[in-house]
């Protein structure tokens, strides 16, 4: 058998075996840093962290007296994301063996084994303090507090409730509100009536939005022991009859700029036809309580959320 030639520059032929194998040993340490890159941002929860990244800049939009400051909206948004990428991955660590038991989590890092949750959880208390040193060196105290509190109330509070009350929704939603008067804080080192207005609007949009999802897994979540609304009421009657009043009372809230003169006359108008269209999705969903009215419901309530929030960033009257 012919020996393989070595080239002039000192490499192998590519057809030589050492070749073959030292490219396949490449491929696999290329393949293996993109599955840990995919499940650390699978921990991370990146992509479905977008909205609260949204409106954290809205927040800060809406704070900021004058011209927006690039820079530090860039510094708020960073560690407000390192903050909520530490609190998704933490959940999943307290969640792992119930994930376990559920078809739309057990293959997730945690549940399925590829990430060990001592990596997890020194990944998630390593984002938090970069985060929250961040936001109190680059933005200010008050903005570090609420990501605290945001972070704190979340694993300490809302996870456990998950499988104890089905008032875990409505506590969970506390926190999942201040995202956007962290933003705020940041801008304008205070809280005044704009930033609880947001606080109250996403608060609200939270209830019928995770309502939808859990009428949706209702079968996973009793799977894994959850003690949601959708669990607890099979007929749905309650969920249907609590999701069309908290839609309404979103809906009166989104006026409530209005009311107080904080925007200009296009917002009531785009406010109410926003309000009103969710309020009609939401009502289909009481009366049919199938998965069809529910995928609707949630698909209206992520397109309702940026909307509604954007008129208000481009209708504000600065203070």
């Amino acid at each position: 058998m012919k020996e393989p030639v070595e080239k002039s520059d000192g490499s192998l032929p590519s057809g030589s075996v050492s070749a073959d194998v030292l490219t396949s040993s490449r491929l696999a340490a290329g393949s293996w840093w993109r599955r840990r890159v995919y499940d650390y941002s699978e921990l991370a929860k990146v992509r479905l962290s977008l909205l609260v990244i949204f409106v954290t800049a809205a927040g800060f939009c809406l704070g900021v007296g004058g011209p927006v400051d690039i820079l530090g909206l860039i510094h708020v948004l960073v560690g407000t994301s390192l903050v909520a990428f530490a609190a998704n991955t933490l959940n999943q660590v307290i969640e792992r063996e119930p994930d376990r038991l559920m078809h739309r989590t057990a293959d997730r890092p945690l549940p399925s084994g590829r990430v060990s949750p001592a990596e997890a959880t020194a990944f998630g208390f390593v984002l938090a303090a970069v985060g929250i040193a961040q936001l109190s060196t680059l933005s200010n105290v008050l903005a570090a507090s609420l990501a605290t509190a945001t972070f704190l109330l979340y694993l300490l509070v809302y996870t456990p409730l998950k499988r104890r009350t089905p008032l875990n929704t409505l506590v969970g939603a506390v926190p999942g509100a201040i995202p956007p008067m962290i933003g705020f804080a940041a801008a304008a080192g205070t809280l005044d009536a704009t930033a609880w207005v947001l606080f109250a609007m996403l608060f609200l949009w939270q209830l019928p939005h995770f309502f939808s999802i859990a009428w949706l897994y209702r079968e996973d979540y009793a799977r894994g022991g959850y003690k949601m609304l959708s669990v607890v009421d099979a007929s749905g009657r309650a969920i249907s009859r609590q999701t069309v009043v908290f839609t309404i009372l979103l809906l009166v809230c989104s006026l409530v700029p209005a009311w107080l003169g904080m925007v200009g006359r296009a917002y009531p108008l785009g406010a109410s036809l926003l309000g009103g269209g969710l309020l009609f999705v939401a009502i289909r969903f009481a009366q049919d309580r199938d998965r069809s009215s529910a995928r609707n419901l949630l698909l209206a309530s992520i397109a309702y959320l940026p909307l509604v929030t954007m008129l208000l960033v481009l209708t504000h009257i600065p203070r």
